[in-house]
């Protein structure tokens, strides 16, 4: 996954292999990590107690476990790749 904090909005898109993912919070004090996983577990639909961010909390490209049923959680990572129409 790859964070983009300070963006206008906020939003998951596909990139080349990961989630490209876009922040309004800052990269200040933990504000954006606390703001990703806010949005994962919303995009999700988990508890934010259910999302972790195992590697890259000071870097962009960031590896987040997602805690859950691994089908629900498997298709939903494929919705989230597919174009918005």
């Amino acid at each position: 996954m790859r964070a983009n904090p300070k963006a206008s909005k906020e939003a998951i898109l596909p990139g080349e292999g990961y989630l490209a993912v876009r922040l309004t919070a800052p990269p200040v004090d933990g504000a954006a990590n606390k703001a990703l996983v806010k949005l994962i577990a919303k995009a999700f639909s988990v508890a934010k107690r259910d999302v972790t961010i195992e590697s890259g909390e000071a870097a962009r490209m960031k590896r987040i476990f997602v805690a859950g049923d691994p089908q629900a959680l498997a298709a939903r990572a494929v919705s989230l790749y597919e174009p918005q129409a």
